[in-house]
């Protein structure tokens, strides 16, 4: 795929269901393979788009984790077109199967992968992994940039893709990522 120029990338502080301070095209939901909507990004998710894309996203399951699958944005205001439920944990056989950073990475590169496939322009990605999925911010950010940088070496139509996360150190620990993988600064 051709590109002209790299996407901008940043880092905010704020809810990602905010969709007036974001204004993305694509939302991540830091899903678990069942793509059951409960608290946390899911359920901030879900009250801004309703529960018809709940109902949309369990049609689709289960998937593995690493995994991802779009939905529509529901109720959520223009210019949202789609949540991109992106599986960094999940459960089996009622065992939770905690976040890693080989899932994390996997669930983001595929989050992308589907940002492309179906044309949205912007993605905001939520700290995948570090809530009830138990990954560290260090081992999730590394993880989520790495992905990022992955994506970009191929090319990408992506315009700007977000960070949204909910603490000052987190945002920190975001920064410092990025420009260590993408500016080389250590």
């Amino acid at each position: 795929m051709e590109t002209t120029r790299q996407p901008r990338i940043d880092v905010v502080i704020g809810d990602i269901a905010d969709i007036a301070m974001h204004r993305a095209e694509a939302y991540v939901n830091a899903a678990n393979n069942e793509l059951w909507m409960g608290s946390g990004v899911a359920g901030a998710l879900k009250r801004a788009a309703g529960d018809e894309v709940e109902r949309e996203a369990t049609a689709q399951a289960p998937i593995s984790v690493g995994e991802a699958i779009v939905t529509s944005a529901g109720t959520m205001p223009s210019p949202a077109r789609a949540i991109i439920h992106a599986a960094a944990m999940g459960f089996t056989d009622r065992t939770q199967i905690y976040a890693s950073i080989e899932s994390v990475g996997d669930a983001t590169r595929r989050s992308l992968a589907l940002c492309e496939e179906h044309g949205f322009r912007s993605i905001v990605f939520p700290a995948l992994g570090t809530g009830i999925g138990g990954l560290d911010d260090e081992a999730c950010a590394a993880a989520m940039v790495s992905a990022v940088v992955d994506h970009l070496a191929t090319g990408t139509s992506i315009e700007h893709i977000r960070f949204c996360v909910n603490r000052e150190d987190r945002l920190a620990i975001f920064l410092r990522e990025i420009d260590k993988q993408l500016n080389g600064k250590r």
